[in-house]
């Protein structure tokens, strides 16, 4: 039973374009580029079937967003408005310049930026913590709303802090990391709920812009270091639902093309570094990559190596149930606990995975005052563990990223090595021509 979640912000509104906090204010209204949007993002969910619900926040331009959307389906119910869906409320700064606020109050705009699960307003003599008030709203609506879709697909539009706190509080990413996920004017995000508001929540893709003509989204200042996270394409034995683990099992024919997809995503992207895992199937998917930017060599890491799955290895899945029932039920219910059987736990994995990527930051991201981009192609294990690191989240946290074979993540250091990342996108999938799902290998492993 999986109920799916498609989560869309609000087209470019007025206060936007002014560079205004909107907050729960009212009078920004969705601009012509808003509205054109919104239509690119009507005519691509339009061909969803058998959507269940159509929520909206009711400011406006948010509302009137969710009313062009509406419009593309043939049938579809009523949109439903809520106020679990409003914008964070912060009062003292609604209707003011960012820029302004930032002068004028440093010392709190400085707070909000760095530490925004501090961060208070007095309001009527008490304080008001707007980041915690919205992430306890976000999961106020998710107790309400999930239980009524059981296996059934909605979608929802809304919000940049309403949105970065249902994704958040879905899947365990605290308050304090609110910036590091970005949510640009009209992207797609798709959540995954396996039960229940208390069961495994997979957040499938985050920030997809590629419907609006934006393949990947944009820096948000033009300094610091982006890196291009790139899970290796189609395997055989992924197809099979076989564990590789640290065995060298190459690209096959899908996965190579899926490479190419990836090299074409890419293409444009001004490269200045390139790193693989030395394994054969993520070394061939950057390999792929780097046929349009021959000026760069390609470094290997070790840390990067995929986990090894010991005497799993060469078996399928229904082997490794017949095996080791119990230590399989362990691995997809509680994975942090589980020691392959002569292979590696995740925390191995993790550390070495973590530090190998500390490593590429802050090797790449000290040379100069421009951005550098590179690409860094791993396995879905070591994808994971480095995505769930960057979102603050845990190993436990293993199953709730998801990445697909050929897939893209997008992470930001604007503001150096030292400051916290910003997920400009997770699991990219679109150049693979899979529409806004992730339709690569189900049993990749």
């Amino acid at each position: 039973m999986t109920t799916r979640v498609v989560i869309v912000r609000h087209g470019q509104s007025s206060y936007n374009l002014q560079q205004m906090i909107q907050g729960r204010c009212n009078e920004s209204v969705l601009t012509d580029q808003g509205a054109e949007d919104a239509e690119k993002v009507g005519s691509v969910l339009g061909q969803l079937h058998n959507v269940a619900a159509i929520y909206c926040s009711p400011l406006q331009r948010a509302r009137k967003t969710a009313e062009i959307i509406h419009s593309y389906f043939d049938s579809a119910p009523a949109l439903e408005v809520s106020d679990g869906l409003q914008e964070i409320d912060l009062p003292l700064w609604e209707k003011r310049k960012k820029q302004a606020v930032a002068q004028e109050e440093p010392e709190a705009y400085q707070l909000w930026k760095m530490h925004p699960h501090e961060f208070y307003m007095m309001v009527n003599n008490e304080k008001h913590y707007p980041v915690l008030a919205l992430y306890e709203q976000a999961k106020q609506f998710w107790q309400t709303v999930i239980p009524n879709h059981q296996d059934q697909t909605i979608v929802i539009i809304a919000h940049n802090g309403i949105n970065r706190c249902l994704i958040s509080s879905a899947i365990g990413i605290p308050p304090a990391r609110y910036h590091s996920i970005q949510q640009s004017n009209c992207c797609i995000n798709v959540l995954n709920f396996k039960g229940g508001v208390e069961d495994a929540v997979e957040l499938e893709s985050l920030n997809q812009t590629a419907h609006l003509g934006n393949p990947l989204p944009s820096p948000r200042e033009n300094k610091g270091v982006r890196l291009l996270l790139v899970r290796h394409g189609e395997t055989d034995w992924n197809k099979e639902s076989r564990f590789q683990g640290k065995i060298d099992i190459p690209l096959n024919e899908n996965g190579k093309e899926q490479g190419r997809n990836a090299a074409e995503l890419l293409k444009e992207a001004s490269l200045d570094f390139a790193i693989s895992s030395p394994m054969l199937r993520p070394k061939e998917t950057a390999e792929l990559i780097l046929s349009y930017h021959e000026n760069l060599s390609l470094e290997l890491r070790d840390k990067l190596l995929e986990i090894s799955h010991g005497d799993w290895e060469g078996k399928l899945k229904p082997e490794v149930k017949m095996e080791y029932p119990e230590l399989l039920k362990q691995w997809q219910e509680t994975p942090e606990l589980v020691q392959m059987p002569n292979g590696e736990n995740l925390k191995e994995v993790w550390d070495r995975a973590v530090k190998g990527w500390e490593e590429i930051v802050t090797e790449k991201g000290n040379s100069s005052d421009d951005i550098k981009t590179g690409i860094v192609v791993a396995h879905d294990a070591i994808n994971k563990v480095i995505l769930c690191a960057l979102l603050g989240l845990s190993v436990s946290n293993f199953w709730n990223v998801k990445q697909g074979n050929g897939a893209v993540s997008v992470i930001d250091y604007p503001d150096g090595v030292e400051g916290l990342p910003v997920l400009q996108a997770i699991n990219i999938t679109s150049h693979l021509g899979t529409g806004i799902f992730d339709e690569t290998a189900a049993g990749a492993l």
